[in-house]
C-alpha cells in the first residue's frame, strides 16, 4: 500500500508543476548566459521537474556561441 501511495504522490506532484515550453527554456538559457535573468524566471526554472532541457539547451548554446566566435574571427582575419 505504501508503494502505491508513493507513486500516486509522485504523479500528482508532477501534474501540479507544469513543464516549461521550448520558448521559455530558450529564453531562460539566453537570459542566464547574459546574466539578466529575473528572480521570478529563476524560481520558475528551478520549479521545473526535469533539468535535462536546460542541460541540453545550455550545451547547444555554448557550442553555437563558441562556433560563432570562431567563425567571426576567421572572417575578420581573412579580410585583413
Amino acid at each position: 500500500m505504501s508503494e502505491k501511495s508513493n507513486n500516486e504522490i509522485a504523479q500528482s506532484d508532477n501534474k501540479t508543476r507544469p513543464r516549461m515550453g521550448l520558448l521559455k527554456v530558450m529564453q531562460s538559457i539566453f537570459a542566464g548566459a547574459l546574466g539578466v535573468q529575473s528572480t521570478k524566471r529563476h524560481e520558475e526554472d528551478f520549479a521545473n521537474p526535469s533539468p535535462w532541457a536546460y542541460i541540453i539547451g545550455g550545451l547547444l548554446f555554448t557550442t553555437f556561441f563558441i562556433g560563432g566566435l570562431i567563425l567571426l574571427v576567421n572572417v575578420v582575419l581573412a579580410s585583413a
